[in-house]
């Protein structure tokens, strides 16, 4: 599917009487939610996309500052604030009990909300199960690319206006696998998400959330660690930023972990290798 035929295929609604949000659902059955990563936005689970539909309803949407949705200036850009958004999303579509499929700054956001949900015997929503893909969820063993450690400092408002599609495409090729690199026709599409309705001017405070990782380093370690939600991590191992290393991490400090690596691919496993992220996430819910 073409990025435009995503769009087209989705639906908006307003979040906090002026923010428009882009969203997809489609589906029936046991409720699935998608949470993508930075830089990019819902749309990085279209080749995954139509296999889960077969399966599961399953609810994507571009969070605050990403993709199609709003990205106003003023906005405070938190971990907290993404995970709000997608409470009142699952509240207005009556989503009580869900499946998680979740990949990079996603994972940060699903551990958010595995700490809501751990501090809260009443938390209104039921998380039956995640599955995690290649993310920083442990300041420990996060390596960012040298653009994103740029944006962080004073640098970043100038930065940001010398960023553009071969900047993406530079970073984006250190971060692939060697044999599943992003074609042309894929980067013209991730920068176009980026830079959509003048995205530029927000990344700067969209990658605040590496310092909320240290932040919050405790609380969101252990909301994955002492929970008995079945969970699975799917990493592709030879990623710079979250690879192999970040899941041997994975399997020292959480119980019973269960984990898969792809050896061979890179930061985005449901871009780079689709069926066989299918096939692990199948075989986890135990439908193969």
């Amino acid at each position: 599917m073409t990025l435009e035929g995503w769009k087209d295929s989705g639906s908006y609604f307003t979040y906090k009487e002026k923010h428009q949000i882009f969203y997809k659902q489609e589906g029936d059955g046991t409720p699935l939610i998608l949470v993508h990563g930075f830089p990019t936005a819902s749309w990085d689970w279209c080749k995954v996309w139509d296999a889960l539909v077969k399966k599961y309803k399953v609810s994507t949407l571009d969070m605050m500052g990403y993709g199609f949705s709003s990205k106003p200036k003023d906005f405070k850009y938190t971990i907290a604030a993404q995970v709000d958004l997608w409470e009142y999303f699952l509240e207005e579509h009556n989503i009580k009990e869900f499946h998680i499929l979740a990949h990079d700054y996603g994972d940060t956001v699903v551990q958010e909300m595995l700490a809501r949900c751990k501090e809260d015997d009443n938390y209104a929503f039921k998380i039956r199960s995640v599955v995690f893909l290649n993310g920083g969820m442990f300041p420990e063993t996060n390596f960012p690319t040298t653009t994103q450690k740029l944006l962080l400092t004073p640098l970043g408002a100038l930065l940001k206006h010398f960023m553009g599609r071969n900047t993406l495409a530079k970073n984006f090729k250190k971060i692939f696998g060697k044999d599943t690199q992003p074609s042309d026709q894929e980067i013209d599409e991730f920068w176009e998400l980026i830079d959509y309705n003048s995205g530029k001017d927000v990344l700067p405070k969209l990658i605040k959330y590496l310092t909320e990782r240290d932040t919050h380093k405790i609380r969101w370690r252990e909301a994955i660690q002492h929970t008995d939600i079945p969970k699975r991590l799917i990493d592709g191992g030879c990623d710079p930023i979250s690879g192999k290393h970040m899941a041997t991490f994975y399997k020292k400090i959480v119980p019973n972990a269960d984990v898969i690596v792809l050896e061979e691919i890179g930061h985005y496993p449901q871009v780079e290798a689709p069926n066989e992220v299918l096939h692990h996430y199948f075989e986890f819910r135990g439908l193969l």
